[in-house]
Order: structure tokens, then sequence, then C-alpha cells
């Protein structure tokens, strides 16, 4: 029974050592970023719904919402504290504002009035959600509708739904900084793809091989690509390591540099000789090449 046992029991270990390494190693969690994501977000819906249907608080869906609207989009460990302060700080923002109409309806009975002040804070609102303060302009606004409605519902109502948004964000904010992916390291992991990748086209075009001008094409978009993605992360990855954003920029200069200089030499002379020339150049700079080979692959 035990030797028939073992390859389940292996297996199975195997399993949890792979589910371990994922969690633990920036690298795998870097490959399953969005795996680790959308577990996280999964496991947080369970529990505001847990939290608030389960135990039949009145409109708990505004929970959820709550909890999607706070970390949904967040996933890198630089953007989630300042981004997630600012979503939650918009949403009790715009909680209190709501609460402040019901009653302003409650006390002077004109829905005129009240859509004249909900359209008005929703202009304030927009003037700053297109500005620094962006999140905490929009959500202002997004929760001051789910509170107030057009200024029709019931104080009870209201107080209900801003209970509501309260869990979530406490849900949301507790959960945001479960398993985060640091920017730093996709940045890191990013830029060495891009090395290695140059490394390959430098060592094809200079070792005399011939390569495909469409396989040749696809692989410098796919490198300028991915350094366009690695822009958007330099600020995350400025607050995580603190280091200047212009120094990462600079590097970020210097491998554009790089791979201009891969493109002009795709489309130099050298590349229109014939076999013999490109292999007697080769045979040259055979050392250099691969020098330069190694310096980007370390």
């Amino acid at each position: 029974m035990a030797s028939a046992d073992s390859p389940r029991v292996i297996a199975r270990r195997s399993a949890i050592s792979r589910m371990v390494r994922t969690i633990t190693s920036p690298y795998y969690r870097y490959r399953h970023a969005k795996v680790l994501h959308s577990l996280r977000v999964g496991v947080a819906m369970l529990v505001s719904i847990l939290a608030t249907t389960g135990i039949n608080i009145p409109h708990g869906i505004w929970s959820s919402v709550t909890l999607l609207v706070v970390i949904g989009g967040l996933q890198h460990h630089g953007n989630i504290r300042k981004k997630a302060a600012d979503r939650a700080a918009g949403t009790l923002l715009g909680a209190a504002i709501g609460l402040v109409l019901i009653l302003l309806q409650n006390l002077t009975g004109s829905l005129p009035l009240t859509y004249v002040l909900m359209s008005i804070v929703a202009g304030i609102c927009a003037w700053f959600a297109i500005g620094s303060s962006g999140y905490i302009g929009l959500l202002t606004a997004i929760t001051m509708c789910i509170v107030a409605g057009h200024g029709d519902n019931l104080i009870d109502v209201g107080l209900w739904r801003t209970l509501n948004v309260l869990i979530g964000i406490v849900i949301a904010l507790a959960f945001s900084f479960a398993l985060p992916l640091h920017a730093t390291y996709s940045w890191r992991y990013g830029i060495a793809d891009n090395l290695r990748e140059c490394a390959r086209i430098y060592t094809r075009l200079l070792a005399g091989a011939t390569t495909d001008e469409d396989e040749q094409v696809k692989h410098f978009l796919a490198i300028n690509k991915r350094l366009v993605q690695l822009r958007s992360l330099m600020p995350s990855v400025a607050k995580e390591i603190d280091v200047p954003q212009a120094r990462l920029e600079e590097i970020q200069r210097l491998h554009r540099q790089m791979l201009s200089s891969l493109e002009l030499l795709a489309t130099g002379p050298l590349m229109h000789a014939d076999a013999a020339a490109r292999a007697a150049y080769a045979q040259v700079c055979g050392v250099e090449v691969r020098a330069v080979r190694g310096t980007l692959l370390a």
C-alpha cells in the first residue's frame, strides 16, 4: 500500500513545493503575477460577501463594489500604498457628501436643489479627476451617487451603504498587501529579457548568420513593446527602492540607444554583403563579439 501511494504522495509534495516557490520567489511571482492578483481579489471578494450578505447586512453589494474599485486594478507594491490610500480617501469623502445631501433633501424637500448640488459636486470632482488627485476626485463623485442616489435615498439606506463602503475599504486595504508583486522585480526581469534578446540579435548579426527580415522586425517590435511597458513601472520602482526616477530614465535611455544601434547595424552595409565577406568580418571580430555578448548577458 505504501509503495502504491508513493507516486501520489510525491506528486502532492511536488505541487505544494511549486506553490510555495511561486509565492515566495520574486521570479515566480513575476511569472504568475496575474494569477496571484486574481486569487487575491477573488478571496477578498468572498470575504466581503461573507462579511455583509452572509450576515444579512442590507445593501451588502456595495461592499464588494468598493472592494473592486479600491484594489481591482492595483498590482505592484509601489503603487498600492498611495493609490489605495487615495481611493479610500475618495470613497470616504463621497460617502460623507452623500449623507449630507440626503439630510439636506430631508430638511428642504427640494429635489431640484439636490440635483443642482450634486451636479456642482460632480463638476468639482471632475476638475480634480484630471489632475494629480484623479482617483480621489473620481471616487468621491461615484461614492456620492452610491450613497445618496439622486438625493432621494432614505437616511437609513445612506447609512447602510456608507457602512458597506467602509467594510469594503477595510477588506480591500487588508488584502492589498497580500502577496504584492514588486514593480522593481518586474522592471529588472523585463530589462533582463530585453538584454538577452539584444545579445542574441547582436550575435546573429555579427556572426555571419543570415536572418529573415520579417523575423528580425518581429524581434525588434517585441523588444520595443516591452521597453514601453517597463516605462510605466518606473514611478513604482522609484518608490520601492528609493532611487530618483531620473536615474531609471537614464537606464532606459541607454537601453533605447543600444536598440537603435542594433537596428542600424541590421540595416547597414554589412548585412547586404555576400556570405564570404560577412564570414571574414565575423572571424576578425569574433573575440569582440563574444565580449559584447557576455556583457549584455551579465
